[in-house]
């Protein structure tokens, strides 16, 4: 199981995983919950530049469609490429389905806490 408490999070439900300057990023179980059944994950190709803040991607699910937003900026170095197969796997574990990896080249700003984010959410922690 994943350590929640060891990850950041942005206000747009994104998650992220530090490992030196590869942050791995997917989607919190809370907009998971919220998108209902994931049908289809648009996700950007290994070199594209993501900039914090911006769209990066799309996700669709049998409800709405949401956008993406890049909780860093940076060059996309890989991409969780089973989830265009099987986007139904965000649905089944949020935090182990990640969506890109970005080779990070600005120190992020902004990105919350377990506890902090849950506040925004109002989800049990």
């Amino acid at each position: 199981m994943t350590d929640l408490t060891a990850l950041q999070y942005t206000a747009e439900h994104e998650w992220i995983a530090r490992d030196g300057d590869i942050a791995t990023v997917g989607i919190t179980d809370f907009a998971a919950d919220q998108l209902g059944d994931i049908v289809y994950v648009d996700l950007p190709s290994v070199g594209t530049t993501v900039t914090a803040g911006q769209v990066f991607g799309e996700i669709e699910s049998t409800k709405s469609v949401s956008e993406l937003y890049a909780p860093v900026s940076g060059e996309v170095v890989e991409v969780n490429d089973a989830i265009d197969a099987e986007p139904e796997a965000v649905n089944a574990d949020a935090f182990a389905a990640w969506l890109i990896r970005v080779r990070v080249s600005d120190e992020p700003v902004g990105l919350l806490d377990r506890a902090a984010y849950t506040e925004v959410t109002g989800a049990a922690g």
